[in-house]
């Protein structure tokens, strides 16, 4: 009789502290549970600042390129306008004044176009392939280098907020290339298929060495800029051969 009292006590005690054991480990899940939500909301929370960080940065770098190229556009084109058209004004002959009406209806034009390239919702009203176009088609214009652009497969569909992020990578890695690699044929590959969306910007310049010292503090702002975007930026580059710079958008990131 004291045998089964001994058993039934044992048997109670160890269901107690499997009980206790149960519990305790219920709530460490349930502890550990909430500090993982906890670190994911802020991982979350900490990525959102870096996007709109960059977003920020993105459009105040583009605006501050076209208030540049703006004032250069007013001393250069639209100053020499005006002055052409005073000359024209002033004269006494008629088909002077005509010239000079039709120079200020020119001038009109340029201010027009110069004022809407201040505001970046012409963003939204082109392509990323019709900026890509357009910047070559300045660089061609220049005779610096050749230019060259191949589109494969779907056209690309962006959010305004990362078609800007895009558009100044591809504006800094022209510049690089200009500005570093002195080649005599710039290229760019737009491919999109249902996987992803890979952009390659090839110049057959002078190339440099790629490690993590040469590419420097510019490249690593390029690629942190992909990253917020949920891209990827690769280098190749090789001395005497040139450089390629790939930008991969997945199709999540599209």
């Amino acid at each position: 009789m004291d045998n089964n009292g001994s058993d039934l006590f044992v048997i109670i005690l160890l269901g107690f502290f499997l009980m206790l054991f149960m519990v305790s480990f219920i709530i460490i899940m349930v502890i550990y549970h909430r500090q993982r939500q906890i670190q994911n909301q802020q991982k979350v929370e900490s990525m959102k600042a870096a996007y709109e960080n960059t977003i920020l940065n993105v459009e105040k770098e583009i605006r501050e390129d076209i208030l540049s190229y703006v004032g250069r556009e007013l001393h250069d084109n639209v100053g020499q306008l005006l002055s052409l058209a005073k000359l024209n004004l002033s004269s006494s002959k008629a088909e002077k004044v005509h010239e000079g009406k039709i120079l200020i209806n020119e001038i009109i034009r340029e201010v027009r176009s110069l004022s809407k390239s201040l505001n970046l919702d012409w963003v939204e009203s082109i392509t990323l392939e019709e900026f890509i176009k357009m910047e070559l088609g300045k660089l061609e214009s220049t005779e610096f280098c050749k230019v060259a652009f191949q589109n494969n497969g779907n056209p690309l569909q962006l959010s305004k907020e990362k078609k800007l992020v895009l558009i100044r990578i591809i504006q800094e890695s022209l510049n690089n290339s200009i500005k570093h690699a002195q080649p005599s044929l710039i290229e760019i590959t737009v491919h999109s298929d249902n996987s992803k969306s890979e952009i390659a910007i090839k110049d057959d310049g002078r190339g440099f060495v790629v490690s993590n010292n040469s590419e420097g503090s510019g490249m690593f702002n390029l690629k942190n800029r992909m990253n917020t975007i949920g891209g990827e930026l690769l280098v190749q580059s090789k001395i005497g051969k040139g450089t390629e710079i790939k930008l991969i958008l997945p199709l999540s990131a599209n």
